[in-house]
């Protein structure tokens, strides 16, 4: 899969960055990074969950990460002060803000796959592909400060069309249409996932105005 922004295209598969066919430079780890920003770009990534990925079995400092943002900013003429691609989240960490256009490898047939949400009170959180940790953690894909919620509560990974929710050995549960999880469970939209005693709902959007214009 190929990334094209503005001037910019990134293949994780070949590992290269070209700006207008030309190559760009960049070391091995602030490749990954930019990989792993653009791959997470609905969401800002932790400085704890870019350290863990980048150095999985290595103990660094945040200079280390604060270095590869550096480089990564040069190669892409972007600027700390007025982002056009990766921009720092106080205290938090960073997020890819480019207009990103997704393309197919040659040869590849695209098809439409459906999007994934969570709805927590007032907020929307959209699903990536693969495994989305909810808990209280900074490193969480889905955060959810609340009390009774576990550090990594529990986990939505989505994969050929499909989301499974399994629980992450918390402490107080997770529960699913009101049986508790033992193992991995298959979601449905409108699905009701309780976290201890936080309710949050299970969506894919345009799936009731799918059903709804079936049955006309």
């Amino acid at each position: 899969m190929a990334y094209e922004f503005d001037e910019f295209a990134l293949d994780p598969e070949t590992r290269r960055l070209l700006r207008d066919d030309n190559e760009v430079h960049l070391s091995p780890k602030a490749f990954d990074l930019l990989s792993l920003l653009i791959a997470n770009r609905t969401r800002a990534m932790a400085k704890a969950h870019l350290l863990a990925t980048l150095w999985p079995s290595t103990y660094v400092g945040e200079t280390n990460l604060a270095g590869l943002v550096a480089e990564l900013r040069r190669a892409l003429g972007d600027s700390a002060d007025d982002p056009r691609y990766i921009r720092t989240i106080q205290r938090f960490g960073y997020r890819f803000v480019g207009t990103l256009r997704q393309e197919s490898n040659p040869g590849e047939v695209t098809k439409p796959g459906a999007k994934y949400w969570l709805v927590w009170e007032t907020r929307q959180i959209a699903l990536n592909t693969g495994a989305n940790v909810i808990g209280r953690a900074g490193d969480a894909e889905v955060w959810i400060d609340a009390a009774g919620v576990s550090r990594h509560h529990a986990r939505i990974t989505v994969d050929a069309g499909a989301a499974m929710l399994d629980d992450l050995d918390s402490t107080n549960g997770t529960y699913l249409r009101g049986a508790r999880v033992t193992s991995p469970c298959r979601l449905a939209d409108g699905d009701q996932i309780r976290l201890g005693a936080v309710v949050i709902t299970f969506r894919i959007p345009g799936l009731a105005d799918l059903t709804e214009t079936s049955a006309m």
